[in-house]
């Protein structure tokens, strides 16, 4: 952080004070090992998945759509309503507690490897890297006034940066509009203004966070940091530098023994501090910008193999262990502890309940609405009629012939059509007009039962309760 000096003023001279702390941009490092590895095969597999599963095709239409104009949301075979928000209710729940449960074993793995904006911070800094050069030519190169050489390199680099920012937001609305028909959308220069605002609107929210924003994003604005701490206890696995063997840090020769000197083992060459993506020192222990990316593990393990040491001087522990010098295994086994085994237990039922729920879900919904202008009437031989609307949704994607039949008093019958046809995953309103013979039951309102069933699946099948009305 850079400090602004307050010069003292006279008595009627006034003094402005800046309230944002100026702050010099991080230029990390580039880094290979076990953990750089890792977090590359997150980045291909969650991208081949964002971008790539709009463009699966599922029985003749996109196999995940959201589709906001008609109601329907496809999942693969699964057709969701508005009226099944109940799941997505049960998904964000599932989400944290998940969250929950893999802070309190392994810190911030998730913001550290799987991320969106750790993702896509990760595949800028790679352009980055490929254009500009390494960390040093970076340095250099910010410090080099205006010229053709830097102005080309940083074209360069906008102009990819817009181009995968582009992509990003443009397979984002795909997942909204199906893609192959937003891509003629595009290709015909007659986007709508909707599709238009989410495309620049997510395009810039992409270009911003993981071109300029960065730590910043990971610091300040996600709310994760700040609560982190109320999820960690001493035996959560984190991002741990070994000070008792480490300390007093100090330069020295690759044949010098460190204890003849009265050295620990960090040789103090900031390449920790170099490769962290927030900027910190991890040789100060924990603090709430630590990300859990372990690049100060695989650049400390490199150094540690150059100077004959053994690797772990910065490592994956737990503040317990660390103290108390357990082994790995003795860690791990302190992952099953009381709050791991209740989130775990918690997270277990609400899955099962959610996975049930939906595997048992009937794919066949129905709303009974009494007709309002004609409660009830007497029409031949003395029979009472009353009027319904059935609201009948086929949740398939394949047409469905339904059995509509109705009891709850002697002798009721349907007078109209038994049997209706519904197109694939639409709605379609029948009126249904119930009868029961005179003297059938006192007057007043009698509850009555409504049964739709599949012509060709006797599982699938609804009830639905209204009433009958009989006249005085």
């Amino acid at each position: 952080m850079k400090t602004i000096p307050i010069q003292p003023a006279g008595e009627d001279e006034e003094i402005t004070v800046s309230l944002y702390a100026a702050q010099e941009k991080i230029q990390a490092r580039a880094v290979k090992g076990v953990f750089a590895r890792w977090r590359w095969f997150f980045v291909w597999a969650t991208q081949l998945v964002f971008y790539g599963l709009a463009w699966l095709p599922w029985n003749g239409r996109q196999a995940v759509l959201f589709d906001l104009e008609a109601r329907r949301f496809y999942l693969f075979d699964l057709v969701l309503y508005p009226q099944d928000f109940v799941y997505l209710t049960g998904l964000l729940v599932i989400s944290a507690l998940s969250l929950f449960l893999f802070t309190a074993v392994a810190g911030r793995l998730w913001c550290g490897f799987a991320c969106p904006q750790t993702v896509y911070t990760e595949l800028f800094m790679w352009i980055e890297h490929r254009v500009e050069g390494d960390r040093s030519a970076r340095l250099r190169l910010d410090a080099a006034p205006m010229g053709p050489a830097k102005l080309g390199k940083r074209a360069l680099k906008h102009g990819l940066w817009g181009a995968l920012a582009l992509w990003t937001g443009f397979t984002f609305v795909g997942y909204f509009t199906p893609i192959r028909e937003l891509a003629g959308l595009v290709a015909s220069l007659s986007l709508g203004p909707w599709e238009t605002f989410w495309i620049l609107f997510y395009s810039f929210a992409t270009y911003g966070n993981a071109g300029f924003l960065r730590e910043q994003v990971c610091k300040y604005m996600c709310p994760y940091a700040r609560f982190q701490s109320a999820m960690f206890d001493r035996d959560t696995m984190i991002v741990t530098y070994d000070e008792a063997r480490g300390e007093p840090r100090g330069a020295r020769s690759k044949k010098a023994d460190p204890k003849a000197l009265g050295l620990g083992s960090c040789v103090d060459c900031t390449l920790c501090v170099q490769v962290c993506p927030t900027g910190i020192d991890i040789r100060k222990g924990l603090q709430y910008e630590c990300i859990g990316c372990a690049a100060c593990i695989d650049v400390c393990d490199d150094v540690m193999d150059k100077v004959g040491y053994p690797r772990g001087l910065i490592r994956f522990a737990t503040q317990n262990g660390i103290a108390k010098g357990w082994s790995r295994a003795q860690m791990v086994r302190r992952a099953l502890r009381p709050r791991v085994l209740v989130y775990s237990g918690i997270l277990l039922a609400v899955s099962l309940a959610v996975l049930g729920s939906l595997w048992l879900r009937t794919p066949l919904k129905v709303d009974v609405i009494r007709d309002r202008g004609a409660l009830a009437r007497e029409v031949g031989q003395g029979r009472i009629e009353n009027v319904y609307r059935l609201q009948i949704m086929n949740a398939t994607e394949t047409a469905q012939t339904y059995e509509l039949s109705v009891e709850g008093l002697p002798g009721i019958a349907l007078e109209s059509g038994a049997r209706v046809q519904v197109a694939p995953a639409e709605v379609r309103a029948v009126a249904a007009r119930v009868q029961v013979p005179p003297g059938a039951a006192a007057s007043g309102p009698h509850p009555i039962q409504f049964e739709v069933r599949a012509e060709h699946d006797e599982r699938v099948r609804v009830r639905e309760k209204s009433t009958f009305l009989i006249p005085r």
